[in-house]
C-alpha cells in the first residue's frame, strides 16, 4: 500500500496564484493550486523511498536519509487526506490564508494524499441506501481503510506533527479507531462545528423550543452519526431530511451533479435546504464539499449553512496560535 506525502514550503500561499494547475470536482473547475512541493513517496510494505520535489528542481532527502522528524515546531500540523486532493487543498488554502499574519504564513503542516484511499473512501461514501443505513455500515468490512487511515496518523505523529486533523467528513466515521492511542491532540469535525454554534449563543426559532440544528449530507456521513452525536452532546435538537426527502431531492441532487447538471442539482439542493428551514432550524450543517460549492456564495440559503471543514480550519488554526504563543512564555 503506498501513500504520498506532500511537505508545503512556508511560500505556498503567496505562489499560490503562480504556475498553477486546475484541478476538476463533480461540480466543475477547482480553484487553481501551486502544485511545487516537497514529495515522499513512501510504501507501506517497503522500507525504501524515494522523495523528489515536484517542481523538478532536483532531488529532496529519502526518508532513509531522514534521522528525525521532518518538522520540528511544536505547532506542526498533521493532515490526513480524504475523498479527494482538490478538497484536501482547498482546506491548506484556508488554513494558510486565515493564519497569515501581515501577508506572512508561519503555520507548519504535513500532508498526505493517497489516491488509492480517496477511491475508497468515495466508494464507501456512495455505497450506503437510506434505509437502515446504520445496520448497513455495520454489516461492511473497513478494517482496510481504518488500517490505512491509522498509518497515515502514526506516520504523522512520527513526522513531527503535534496536532492531526481529517479534512474528510466520511473519515471522521472511524475517529475513535484512528485516534486510539494518538499521542497528539487529534481535532474532530464534529467537535469544532459543535463548539462553534455553541459559543454563538443562538436562539430559538420559535419561542420556548429547543435550539434546533439541521445536517444535510449524502448517506454515509448521517451513517455514521457523529454530527448527531457531538450537536446533541452540546444541547442541541437535531434535524435531518426525512426519507421522501432523501429520494427526492437530495440523492436526485448528487446525480445530477454526476451528469454536469449542475442547474438541476442546484434547485435540488435549495428545495432540501427549504424543507429543513421549514422545521424551525437556526442554521444547517452542510457536511458535503460537493454541495457546497453548488450555491454562488451571495446565495440567503447558503447563509444559513455552515461548512464543518471551515469550522475544522478555525480551529486547527486556534490551536497552532495558542500552541506558540504557550511556548513563547516558556
Amino acid at each position: 500500500m503506498s501513500f504520498h506525502i506532500l511537505f508545503y514550503p512556508s511560500n505556498f500561499a503567496s505562489n499560490l496564484n503562480k504556475h498553477t494547475t486546475q484541478y476538476k470536482t463533480r461540480s466543475g473547475p477547482a480553484r487553481a493550486v501551486q502544485p511545487s512541493a516537497v514529495l515522499l513517496h513512501t510504501d507501506k510494505s517497503s522500507n525504501s523511498s524515494e522523495s523528489k520535489r515536484s517542481s523538478g528542481s532536483g532531488l529532496a532527502p529519502t526518508s532513509s536519509q531522514i534521522t528525525g522528524p521532518l518538522l520540528s515546531q511544536a505547532s506542526t500540523i498533521g493532515i490526513i487526506g480524504g475523498v479527494s486532493a482538490v478538497a484536501t487543498l482547498n482546506f491548506l488554502e484556508k488554513l494558510i490564508l486565515w493564519s497569515s499574519k501581515d501577508g506572512e504564513e508561519n503555520l507548519p503542516f504535513i500532508v498526505c494524499n493517497d489516491p488509492i484511499l480517496n477511491k475508497e473512501l468515495l466508494s464507501c461514501e456512495s455505497s450506503f441506501p437510506y434505509l437502515n443505513v446504520r445496520n448497513a455500515r455495520s454489516q461492511l468490512d473497513h478494517t482496510p481503510i481504518v488500517d490505512n487511515l491509522e498509518h497515515k496518523r502514526v506516520f504523522l505523529e512520527q513526522s513531527g506533527a503535534h496536532c492531526i486533523v481529517m479534512p474528510c467528513h466520511i473519515s471522521h466515521a472511524w475517529h475513535n479507531e484512528i485516534s486510539k492511542d494518538c499521542s497528539v491532540p487529534f481535532l474532530h469535525v464534529g467537535d469544532c462545528v459543535a463548539h462553534e454554534l455553541k459559543e454563538a449563543k443562538l436562539k430559538p426559532i420559535e419561542a420556548g423550543s429547543n435550539l434546533r440544528i439541521g445536517v444535510l449530507d449524502t448517506d454515509a456521513t448521517l451513517t455514521a452519526g457523529f454530527y448527531q452525536d457531538k450537536l446533541q452532546s452540546q444541547g442541541f435538537e437535531v434535524v435531518l431530511p426525512d426519507k421522501d426527502t432523501m429520494e427526492h431531492c437530495v440523492i436526485p441532487a448528487i446525480e445530477a451533479l454526476s451528469r454536469k447538471d449542475l442547474e438541476g442539482a442546484r434547485n435540488l439542493l435549495r428545495i432540501a435546504l427549504q424543507v429543513l428551514l421549514v422545521r424551525s432550524v437556526n442554521v444547517i450543517v452542510l457536511a458535503s464539499d460537493d454541495m457546497r460549492g453548488l450555491l454562488p456564495k451571495d446565495d440567503p440559503l447558503l447563509k444559513r449553512c455552515v461548512d464543518p471543514i471551515d469550522a475544522l480550519a478555525r480551529s486547527t488554526i486556534k490551536w497552532a496560535q495558542s500552541t506558540e504563543k504557550l511556548h513563547e512564555t516558556c
